[in-house]
């Protein structure tokens, strides 16, 4: 059988990563997520150029698109930290592109074992700017190659360490969007095969149906954007239809971050013009139980 073609390294990824970095440059604080190391990660050059880009990121559409970057990862951080107090033990990041939690991980995620999915290329550019920033890679972390468009996701993870009979978070921040559906359905089902407590945060966009006016513009230019970076969006998700086939699939607790919820935790007293999302596009769903 013709082998298919290898994928390039993810330009959304990095774009990401770039915003992470923006926020430890030019926004105030306190810092809604301190990152240090993405810094180094990027090298001067970028930095540079983010400094110097200053005025276009404070743009309303970058500050938008940062602020939403920025809470997504930082709640789902601060939920992962609940689940290790509730005895979870593994920690899967789907699409880790440059996520650099692994590498500044606090004390309370020391007892984790850590997975970073990604497809190859992106994971062989994201080890390669490590190794050029001498940052090392902790030993608690395991690099796990799947294209799970290609490659069953359950099958991938199962050729790593990860134990299937073990609660496990996941987190899929900015990903879902990317799959078909029938790839996004196959993301939900392995996070509600594994036992209770497991739970998984992710990101989701609402169908175009819903949006109007400035968000359904800022919508269509920025799916532009990732089509024109050869990352074409594919899914979107009703809320309510979403919550039915999560309760199928066997979670119990579902929750979306709300607009109120974020302003009052995140984004209080902020000067430097971060806001919340205005539409839920952040969710948890915990395995079997009720918190």
């Amino acid at each position: 059988m013709k082998s298919m073609p290898e994928r390039d390294s993810s330009n959304t990824a990095m774009r990401v990563a770039e915003l992470r970095a923006a926020h430890q440059l030019i926004d105030g604080e306190p810092k809604i997520l301190h990152d240090p190391v993405v810094l180094r990660l990027l090298g001067e050059a970028t930095l540079q150029k983010i400094r110097d880009n200053a005025a276009v990121l404070n743009s309303p559409w970058l500050v938008s698109m940062r602020s939403h970057v920025l809470l997504r990862s930082r709640y789902a951080e601060e939920r992962l930290e609940q689940a290790v107090a509730r005895g979870v033990g593994q920690y899967v990041i789907l699409g880790a592109g440059y996520d650099t939690f692994a590498c500044r991980q606090p004390e309370w995620a020391r007892g984790l074992r850590v997975f970073e999915v990604d497809h190859t290329a992106s994971q062989r550019a994201k080890r390669e700017k490590l190794e050029a920033a001498g940052i090392a890679v902790p030993p608690n972390v395991e690099f796990v190659a799947i294209d799970f468009e290609h490659v069953s996701l359950c099958d991938g993870l199962a050729a790593a360490s990860l134990d299937f009979s073990r609660p496990a978070f996941f987190s899929c921040l900015g990903v879902l969007v990317y799959l078909t559906e029938e790839a996004a359905d196959g993301v939900f089902r392995l996070a509600a095969s594994f036992p209770e407590p497991s739970e998984m945060v992710f990101t989701f966009s609402a169908p175009d149906s819903v949006l109007e006016g400035k968000e359904a513009e800022r919508r269509v230019a920025i799916a532009k954007v990732a089509e024109t970076m050869g990352e074409p969006w594919h899914t979107h998700f009703d809320q309510e239809k979403l919550v039915l086939k999560l309760r199928e699939l066997g979670f119990s607790e579902i929750s979306f971050l709300s607009a109120a919820e974020a302003q009052a935790k995140y984004f209080r007293d902020r000067t430097d013009g971060l806001h919340p999302p205005r539409r839920e596009r952040i969710a948890s769903a915990v395995v079997g139980r009720r918190l």
